[in-house]
């Protein structure tokens, strides 16, 4: 911290602006051979509880990822629309996390738990125009069924853009606009 503030350069650590998209899918595998062919590359399959709180804005969750001493906090503001759409992240990493959730526990009410396993594959997207790296999520989500997210950093200068290179991806990869997903797991799990 420099005069009790947080500098820019920790802040541009911790705090993110996404374009993201998620939709329910019933075949990972063919998704996995589409993802292969355009050759994304795997980083690795994990699995994830999100303990989602009740917060007066925005979504607040404690993600512990099996296998990971450490935990990550994830403040998200973002719309409730099917499509691409922007997300404000703010992320900090937990060094105890079991105490850290005790203590978000009693402060905040748990509204839903997310259990899922998540692959997460990146791709290079390059044009003439363009160099854009996307993460790719397929998720068997525990109660809810298998979805894929795309996740892309964004500025506001290049919103737009990067909108149409999810588009552009969706299509690619055989995704129907009907399949797309508006809401958060948080919001499905507290819907069954």
């Amino acid at each position: 911290m420099v005069g009790g503030k947080l500098s820019e350069q920790a802040l541009r650590k911790v705090e993110h602006t996404l374009v993201e998209l998620k939709t329910k899918v019933d075949d990972l595998d063919f998704l996995r051979k589409k993802l292969t062919d355009l050759k994304a590359q795997h980083i690795g399959t994990f699995r994830q509880i999100d303990t989602y709180f009740d917060t007066p804005k925005g979504r607040l969750k404690l993600r512990e990822t099996e296998g990971d001493h450490r935990a990550q906090l994830v403040y998200y503001e973002r719309e409730n629309i099917a499509g691409p759409k922007r997300s404000n992240v703010f992320i900090l990493k937990i060094e105890e996390p079991a105490r850290f959730k005790g203590l978000l526990e009693k402060a905040l009410k748990t509204i839903a738990v997310v259990d899922k396993a998540r692959e997460i594959y990146r791709l290079n997207i390059v044009s003439e125009k363009i160099s854009r790296v996307v993460k790719v999520h397929l998720d068997s989500v525990k109660s809810l069924g298998s979805f894929l997210e795309f996740e892309m950093e964004a500025t506001p200068k290049t919103f737009a853009e990067d909108r149409a290179v999810l588009l552009r991806l969706m299509k690619k990869l055989g995704i129907r606009e009907e399949n797309l997903e508006p809401l958060s797991y948080c919001d499905l799990m507290k819907s069954i």
